[in-house]
């Protein structure tokens, strides 16, 4: 591990100010950033501890959402009554990531910004546009099993890693975004991440010591939620698919849809193709299956993931004849 000065801010607007210093990297629960740093790929010579920052709230909205802090714990967001009872979708999000010790020291705004777990990424000898440009995908022609279906570029081909964005991209959440000016700003969380195109390096729209702050669900959308993940084992895994889907079912048609996938491509990845096959249709496996076929209609495999194309539609297929059960 290479040298590093270390800070704790001491509130919000300190920890932006010392964000903004050459080489500086914020750090809250420290549970990718530190593994990252061990194996050389992530380089900081300025950590900013803001871990004790006051943002560990979840709040009530007047609209009837939730504003949860970005320093709450992955734990506590996913055991809170009202996400486990108005966001259910968020907190099985929540609970199928890494393992129960994680969950209680990872945030959320660190969970949103967690970083590829491509291999060649970790591996410091191999070629990886997002950790050194222009030194080449190891993937494209590699082993890429875990890597991405759709979204994908020449340039790279990771996948991101997030459980918990999947359902909140399901969710319209917001990410709030504080910057050096001491200005807030909030961002569709489909606008927040970036796909690879030939910048892979660049992940979000964040601006040089901008720091999440926190994240706000809208109210409830209609119907009923559920997220899926598909994995090699069955506890301590990333997803090779995951589904976050929403349905409001009446009188077995399909009044209102949304879907999201995970494990598929550098982003979470909303299907308006699906949701346009299933909204005003009859609850039935063949408008699963036709809502499958126009998610995956782009879908690229690249030799070692071909199977992850049908994974994600049947995967699709069983999230939504669950969640129409329930209705």
């Amino acid at each position: 591990m290479r040298p590093f000065t270390y800070e704790r801010a001491t509130d919000a607007r300190a920890a932006v100010a010392a964000g903004r210093r050459a080489g500086a990297k914020f750090i809250s629960g420290g549970t990718n950033l530190l593994d990252l740093m061990k194996l050389d790929v992530e380089r900081p010579s300025h950590l900013v501890d803001i871990s004790r920052l006051p943002l560990r709230d979840i709040e009530e909205l007047s609209d009837g959402g939730l504003r949860i802090g970005a320093q709450a714990a992955n734990s506590d967001t996913a055991a809170d009554a009202r996400v486990r009872n108005r966001y259910p979708v968020l907190s099985e999000a929540l609970v199928s990531g890494a393992s129960g010790q994680l969950r209680n020291k990872a945030s959320v705004g660190g969970n949103l910004v967690q970083r590829t777990r491509c291999p060649y990424f970790s591996d410091t000898a191999a070629g990886c546009n997002k950790r050194d440009p222009g030194s080449g995908c190891s993937a494209i022609g590699g082993f890429n099993r875990m890597h991405a279906i759709l979204g994908a570029s020449e340039a790279c081909i990771a996948t991101h890693p997030s459980d918990m964005a999947v359902a909140m991209t399901v969710l319209d959440a917001r990410i709030e975004l504080l910057d050096a000016a001491h200005s807030l700003r909030r961002v569709d969380i489909t606008d927040f991440y970036r796909l690879p195109g030939e910048t892979p390096h660049r992940e979000t729209v964040l601006r040089p010591g901008e720091m999440i702050t926190g994240v706000v669900l809208p109210p409830p959308p209609p119907g009923r939620q559920r997220y899926r993940k598909v994995r090699d084992r069955a506890s301590y895994e990333f997803a090779l698919v995951s589904v976050a889907a929403v349905a409001a079912v009446e009188e077995g048609t399909i009044r209102a849809a949304r879907v999201a996938f995970g494990g598929v491509a550098p982003k979470p990845w909303r299907s308006v193709e699906a949701e346009a096959a299933l909204t005003g249709r009859p609850a039935t496996m063949a408008t699963y299956r036709a809502a499958a076929e126009a998610a995956m209609r782009h879908a690229v495999g690249q030799g070692c993931n071909d199977f992850k194309i049908e994974l994600a539609k049947r995967t699709l297929c069983r999230t939504l004849a669950q969640v129409a059960r329930a209705s």
